[in-house]
């Protein structure tokens, strides 16, 4: 039995996995299709054209599960704390943006073990952003 060195077979990143930069160009359009037509969420957006707020989130969310790193040679680390504090993020904001995400997420068709690992990393982050009660 020929054994194989160690070293010779990399793992695929999650992003390789998922089908990279179209699957998470895919997934950020479909949210923000959500978004601009949300009378809640789209006013948290300042800028009239949510082309920026979607690159910026596709080139962070890439990044994070293991594609190219342009979002943080163009932005810096993602605080991602710090850079929603101007913004009342509340239950029904959350509720909102996870509202969007969930038929994003459900429109792309991935593996269950893929589509489970996302949700719940992408539940997780929409808690860590509420600031505000109520």
């Amino acid at each position: 039995m020929n054994e194989i060195p160690r070293g010779t077979l990399q793992e695929q990143t999650f992003y390789e996995q998922v089908g990279g930069e179209e699957t998470f160009r895919r997934l950020v359009r479909r949210f923000y299709q959500g978004v601009a037509e949300d009378p809640l969420l789209r006013p948290m957006y300042p800028e009239e054209d949510l082309g920026p707020a979607e690159e910026r989130f596709t080139l962070f969310l890439m990044q994070y599960w293991g594609g190219p790193t342009t979002y943080s040679e163009h932005r810096g680390h993602p605080r991602l704390r710090m850079r929603h504090a101007p913004f009342q993020v509340d239950a029904a904001a959350h509720d909102a943006w996870l509202k969007h995400m969930r038929v994003a997420l459900d429109e792309l068709g991935l593996a269950q073990e893929h589509e489970a690992q996302l949700w719940k990393y992408l539940t997780y982050a929409a808690a860590s952003m509420i600031n505000t009660a109520g």
